[in-house]
């Protein structure tokens, strides 16, 4: 059974830094992308970033790109985003997803496994 867990959520201010991590288990790591996804208060869940199994792709959605970098351990089953310049509307549940069937895929429907989220909050 495929199982993810994000932690490294809290609170930051603007400007400041949080590092989210992925732990997964129940599945062969480096065949998955990995994906992180957020979702604020009334609005859908968006994609966020993508990381291929090897690691040598990433994708970023524009709104964090050149702020925020994933990166992954294989040998730790661990993902993580290390997000910087935070901003207010950077405020957020986030989601760590993973697939074996695409590689980067921007799309939620393309990811079948996903974490409890954790929360991400920052102030101005």
């Amino acid at each position: 059974q495929v199982q993810l867990v994000e932690s490294g959520g809290g609170l930051a201010q603007a400007e400041g830094s949080l590092r989210l991590s992925c732990a997964a288990s129940g599945l062969t790591f480096s065949d998955y992308t990995l994906g992180w996804f957020r979702q604020a208060p009334g609005q859908e869940r968006e994609f966020v970033a993508a990381i291929s199994g090897s690691g040598g792709s990433k994708y970023y959605a524009d709104s964090v790109k050149g702020r925020f970098t994933i990166s992954r351990e294989n040998a730790k089953n661990t993902v993580y985003l290390l997000m910087n310049t935070l901003k207010p509307d950077d405020t957020a549940v986030y989601y760590c997803a993973a697939t074996p069937y695409y590689s980067n895929s921007p799309a939620l429907i393309h990811y079948p496994y996903w974490g409890q989220g954790t929360q991400v909050t920052v102030s101005s």
